[in-house]
């Protein structure tokens, strides 16, 4: 675990989040480790922030005291702090930027998926930029400007570029990542106790590392 840390302090502790590894208990899996457990087992009580999917890989921060907690859950409520994310896409789109506004509903049906929902579906955007392709695949950049659940995943779907892997959102099955391709790669915000902006980045994991060396990304 610790050497996921990317960054602590007594007020916030960085970690590199791998891909498997819910943040939370899952209800249907209670006894399953998830990672706040296995953080407070090392460094006591922990105040979560955000979170990411289990499936997802990558940078996230959580409180170490109740004051840091206040003060960053109104940066994130804000959307004063900037998370970027880098994503593998099945096929390589033909524009280089897009500013994606489809408005989403989630938890819908036994799959629990996230869907487009133009009548009934909460403001969602996000911003893609493509950093390199390759075939028929691309190295995608995303920033999320609203955080709707597996948000970034059914914007792409829906762009009909879905994420490698993602067999739940129409991805074909492939051998090259056991998971949708997704890792938060970067994330900056106000320190809460100095006011400071700082900003950290996640390295690729092993399994992200391989897909871009067989796919020439």
């Amino acid at each position: 675990m610790k050497d996921n840390i990317l960054y602590k302090d007594e007020h916030i502790i960085i970690f590199n989040k791998p891909a498997g590894l819910s943040v939370l208990p899952e209800g249907w899996e209670p006894e399953a480790p998830y990672l706040v457990k296995l953080l407070e087992e090392e460094y006591g009580r922990i105040w979560v922030v955000h979170r990411l999917d289990k499936s997802t890989s990558g940078v996230i921060v959580f409180a170490l005291t109740a004051e840091a907690h206040r003060t960053l859950n109104i940066q994130f409520e804000k959307h004063e702090n900037e998370k970027v994310y880098r994503a593998i896409t099945v096929g390589a789109p033909p524009w280089k930027e897009r500013i994606t506004k489809f408005p989403l509903r989630v938890n819908v049906g036994n799959k629990h998926r996230t869907k487009v929902d133009n009548k009934n579906g909460l403001r969602s955007e996000t911003g893609f930029r493509v950093l390199n392709w390759h075939d028929e695949s691309a190295l995608v950049e995303a920033r999320l400007m609203t955080g709707r659940t597996h948000q970034i995943r059914v914007h792409a779907y829906a762009l009909g570029y879905p994420l490698l892997g993602d067999t739940l959102y129409s991805a074909p099955e492939t051998d090259i990542i056991a998971r949708p391709a997704l890792h938060a790669y970067s994330l900056s915000f106000d320190h809460p106790a100095s006011n400071e902006r700082v900003a950290f980045i996640a390295p690729y994991p092993t399994d992200f590392k391989k897909a871009l060396e067989l796919l020439n990304l």
